[in-house]
């Protein structure tokens, strides 16, 4: 039995999400068609743009992404902090980006605000902040993000229907040490099912931005960001708001990936040195190799050490963390207190999560 997403997402629980969703039947409907020969690689590219530019939007930071044939990955932070110091008229601004709002909505940023009673006024009020909610609500990230994308996919078909399954998967990270298996998983997808040989190879991938943009925005501070509000794809959750078109939407800015920041100062920073990072990516990805399945190197990078992180362990659960783990990763510390938080018995992943944070003991 699933269980329903307010339960699976709490900010109080932890603000960072590893989300998974995947295209119907699990068919290769952005990459190469076996059975039409088609292919549609372009598609991967509109998810990539898209999860940045939703990014500018919402109060949800993206810290990695990977966009597969067949499904993507994106680890966020939710930054409710963020979006509840947002002013009514910036909060309007933001989800009207997206959605044509009510008459009232655009008058209230108009000129014609003067002409609103009061009555109107508190209206609009209300309205922003049900906007308000949603634009820090993961649901309706994933859902914007993915009803885009099926437009576009359809009308390029000239087919209507289901592009995606209905529910994504999502993983809550509860600390430092699941953040870190989370990217590192996501960044190594294309290495992992051997389409591409190294992370700056890896088409469509957080990991290949990132790399190619190291002389100019590696440790780059980002400005107050912008984020993206949900998807109206079903249904629009307020009468006589539709989600705008793909032409209205495209030329929506992409923002930054979230920055590195080692000190860990910086709340909306993913708290690791980049270059520490990388080499547990490269490292990583060397192991994977079809080539080198097996081989791990004996020097192995500082980061495991510093957050308790057993490398053997690492290295075999990097090709399956999304199955060992169910609806949420940790440390079995942070696991056991979700259980209690949750009253529930059991979490899948406690087991796993003991061989892979729990350090091997010097002989």
């Amino acid at each position: 039995m699933t269980s329903p997403r307010a339960a699976l997402v709490s900010i109080e629980d932890t603000p960072w999400y590893h989300c998974v969703s995947r295209c119907v039947r699990r068919a290769f409907l952005c990459g190469e068609d076996h059975f039409s020969g088609k292919n549609f690689d372009h598609r991967r590219g509109w998810i990539a743009e898209r999860i940045m530019q939703l990014a500018g939007i919402f109060a949800i930071d993206v810290a990695a992404y990977a966009v597969m044939s067949n499904h993507y990955h994106v680890v966020v932070r939710i930054d409710q902090e963020r979006a509840l110091e947002w002013s009514v008229e910036e909060v309007l601004r933001r989800w009207t980006e997206l959605f044509s709002g009510p008459l009232l909505v655009t008058r209230y940023l108009s000129e014609a605000r003067a002409e609103l009673c009061d009555a109107e006024i508190a209206k609009v009020e209300e309205l922003a902040e049900t906007y308000r909610a949603r634009l820090h609500d993961l649901s309706w990230f994933m859902r914007t993000l993915n009803e885009h994308i099926a437009r576009q996919a359809n009308a390029e078909d000239g087919v209507k229907g289901r592009f995606w399954e209905g529910r994504f998967k999502s993983q809550a990270l509860l600390d430092e040490q699941a953040l870190l298996a989370a990217m590192a998983y996501v960044d190594l997808n294309p290495v992992r099912a051997g389409i591409a040989e190294t992370p700056e190879a890896s088409d469509y991938t957080s990991i290949q931005a990132r790399i190619e943009a190291v002389p100019e925005t590696v440790e780059a501070e980002i400005t107050a960001t912008e984020r993206l509000p949900a998807d109206a794809s079903a249904t629009a959750a307020l009468e006589g708001e539709t989600l705008r078109s793909e032409d209205e939407t495209q030329a929506l800015p992409k923002i930054p990936l979230m920055p590195f920041d080692a000190t860990a100062r910086t709340p909306w920073a993913v708290p690791f040195a980049f270059d520490d990072y990388l080499e547990l990516v490269d490292w990583t990805g060397r192991a994977l190799r079809s080539d080198k399945r097996g081989h791990i190197d004996a020097r192995q990078p500082r980061i495991l050490a510093r957050l308790n992180i057993d490398g053997e362990q690492f290295i075999s659960y990097a090709d399956r963390l999304l199955k060992a783990f169910g609806t949420a990763i940790g440390a079995p510390q942070a696991l056991t207190s979700l259980c209690a938080r949750r009253q529930t018995k059991y979490l899948r992943g406690i087991r796993a999560a003991r061989q892979l944070f729990t350090p091997k003991l010097a002989a």
